[in-house]
């Protein structure tokens, strides 16, 4: 199918796609129209393996309007399971699950019939998403089972590498009543939003079975349904929903937000439940038909086609409405179309306090793909058309400070190469100065990093460059390398994000792509975190994010320029926000080199915030005037004395 004949298909513009359940009639829609019949496809469980498993009937959907096909089922189909059965007229038939599913059985083989106010948990109507200013933003990355599989987590054994592992807030390791995990620990950490790996029905983990695998979940099947595997019972499609806001809810409690991974730009299968019911219009292609490979798996979503665009924004929009989603972090983001961007961010605007959400990607592509009628990829270049509140990760920021990530010995500017201040200086103002071809509006469009699930972990990167063998040794020289490496992204303007426990030096023991597992080698390592050098480097984080949340200005989150940059020696880098409260001016430093260095100071009293080791909200030691000398590889910030 084509751009012109796919384009030439009917458009719906209805809100009602799915099964639309109250207790006296379930409403079944589907947008199939080049379809020529449709059945639905009734059973009594999500899988045929299941105690009590049988079928329940069939009936006909009628031709409707647009392309949709309706069938009203007149009775209570609560918890019921069902399957779409297609008839195409060139003879050809097609079973699948409705792509507007809301759950779903084991496996996601079977959508259900869901009643969304039975699926909440106690309390799910008083919760609310938190305020959160946009200076004191920062994310903290995670995978749903790697945050409490922990055997030391002191969260539930029931609980463990599931939804709920997020829902108990006090939670010590070992139950010792003194080290706090999971969201004991985030509570304190200084982070404002937790992202989540990929929570939507995804395709490599059997969910029937406690050992059915691992995967990052960057392989979607059912695009509006939890995952199963992160149920405590995968088998009951409303478990799967409760659990989910449960965690959520958990999450608002703390003060936190909560981001979404989201995977729109492919599916899993080529032959997918979205491609089954309309074959050739969902998944781009060459002339000679072989479909896309710009995401790497061969399958890549026409977001520029209509009902696709439609598809993603009514699925953005699900996410938000039913389970208060705070943000949304696009994979591989330069495969969706600008357009397609631009509508899912108009649509959350419109939902009271949708201005909050956030929205940001990955400004690549995995490969080639074909985009259509003239669209532009959403990618550094279309920041001239994208809305400046769709935000992307900097890959010039993580590089210049720590080195390449697809070349493991490569230095960057904390580790050994400091000519690579030059981008660090670009860093510090978010790039708005046009240095590589790009051009943010706003500072909060950057997503300022340097590690994400993706390659190695920062301590392992540290340790591959500077050929350490033992990742489990607290390294001093490593320690500072990690240090200096999170002062400068904490202290750059923009969105501020790191990989969960890389405050504590998270290892991976060298793999850089451990997307498939083992859990063992991706859990959070909560007796790690609590080491004593390494529970001082939280610490440090600890401080710096409180820094930047009470130094509003650092983050240029309200339109501030960039920093007055100062003229020092060598590949020492200095700054001063601009701050219109002379209460809340601070210089910034940085040293990458191995060995002490003075500096001249602004006219004034200063007192330290941080010192490369020590980081707080409180100043400390002495007073500085003209001069001072900093740490080896460190950063220091100051604060204005009145």
């Amino acid at each position: 199918m084509n751009w012109q004949q796919a384009c030439e298909l009917p458009y719906y513009n209805g809100t009602d796609l799915g099964a639309n359940y109250t207790p006296a009639a379930t409403t079944f829609k589907l947008w199939a129209p080049t379809a020529s019949a449709v059945t639905v496809e009734l059973f009594a469980t999500g899988t045929d393996a299941e105690p009590n498993a049988h079928h329940l009937g069939a009936h006909h959907l009628q031709w409707e309007r647009d392309g949709v096909w309706s069938l009203t089922l007149s009775g209570d189909w609560k918890n019921t399971y069902y399957l779409y059965h297609l008839q195409f007229h060139d003879g050809r038939t097609a079973d699948a699950v409705d792509p507007y599913a809301r759950t779903a059985g084991a496996n996601g083989q079977r959508a259900m019939v869901l009643d969304l106010d039975a699926a909440a948990p106690e309390g799910w109507a008083e919760d609310k998403r938190p305020v959160i200013p946009p200076h004191a933003r920062s994310v903290w990355e995670v995978h749903v089972a790697d945050f409490s599989a922990d055997e030391h987590s002191g969260v539930p054994a029931e609980y463990r590498g599931k939804f709920m592992g997020f829902v108990p807030g006090d939670t010590t390791l070992d139950g010792d009543g003194v080290h706090p995990t999971c969201l004991n620990y985030l509570k304190d950490l200084g982070v404002s939003h937790v992202q989540l790996q990929p929570i939507f029905d995804y395709e490599t983990v059997d969910e029937s079975r406690p050992d059915g695998g691992y995967n990052w979940g960057y392989d979607p099947k059912n695009y509006n349904v939890p995952e199963g595997s992160f149920a405590t019972d995968p088998f009951h499609g409303e478990v799967r929903v409760r659990e989910c806001r449960a965690m959520v809810a958990a999450l608002h409690r703390a003060g936190l937000g909560v981001v979404m991974d989201v995977v729109y730009n492919h599916t899993y299968h080529s032959d997918s439940n979205l491609e089954r019911t309309v074959p050739g219009y969902w998944n781009r292609r060459w002339p000679n038909d072989q479909m896309t490979n710009g995401s790497g798996c061969g399958c890549d979503l026409a977001s520029e086609r209509p009902m696709v665009r439609k598809y993603i924004v009514d699925s953005i929009l699900y996410w938000a409405q039913t389970y208060h989603i705070d943000g949304f972090r696009f994979d591989l983001m330069a495969l969706e179309d600008a357009d397609t961007m631009n509508a899912i961010r108009a649509a959350l605007d419109a939902l009271p306090g949708g201005q909050d959400i956030l929205l940001y990607g990955e400004p690549w592509q995995g490969g080639s793909t074909n985009f259509e009628g003239g669209a532009r990829p959403a990618d550094k270049r279309a920041l001239d058309v994208l809305s400046d509140r769709i935000g992307f990760f900097c890959d010039d920021t993580r590089d210049s400070i720590k080195g390449n990530v697809f070349d493991a010995g490569n230095a960057g500017y904390v580790n050994g190469a400091p000519q690579h201040g030059y981008e660090v200086l670009h860093s510090i103002g978010a790039w708005r100065g046009g240095q590589h071809g790009y051009w943010p509006r706003q500072a909060g469009q950057v997503v300022q990093y340097i590690s994400a699930h993706d390659n190695l972990t920062l301590w392992d990167k540290l340790a591959a460059v500077g050929r350490r063998g033992d990742y489990d040794a607290p390294d001093a020289e490593l320690l500072a390398q990690n240090r200096l490496a999170a002062g400068i992204y904490l202290t750059c303007q923009g969105l501020p994000f790191m990989q969960a426990g890389e405050e504590w030096g998270r290892t991976k023991h060298g793999d850089h792509n451990s997307y498939k597992g083992p859990l063992e080698t991706n859990k959070l390592d909560w007796t790690r975190a609590h080491r004593p050098e390494f529970a001082a480097l939280t610490a440090f984080y600890r401080g710096m994010l409180a820094i930047r949340r009470t130094c509003a200005r650092i983050a240029g989150a309200y339109g501030e320029p960039q920093p007055f940059v100062l003229a020092l020696q060598g590949w020492l880098i200095g700054f001063i926000p601009e701050s219109p409260d002379p209460k809340d001016v601070v210089v910034v430093y940085y040293n990458p080199e191995r060995t002490h260095q003075w500096v001249s100071l602004p006219i004034g009293s200063w007192r330290k915030l941080a010192d490369g080791v020590h980081a707080g909200t409180n100043p400390f030691g002495p007073i500085y005037r003209d001069a001072m000398e900093l740490p080896p590889v460190s950063v220091t910030v100051l604060r204005l004395e009145q």
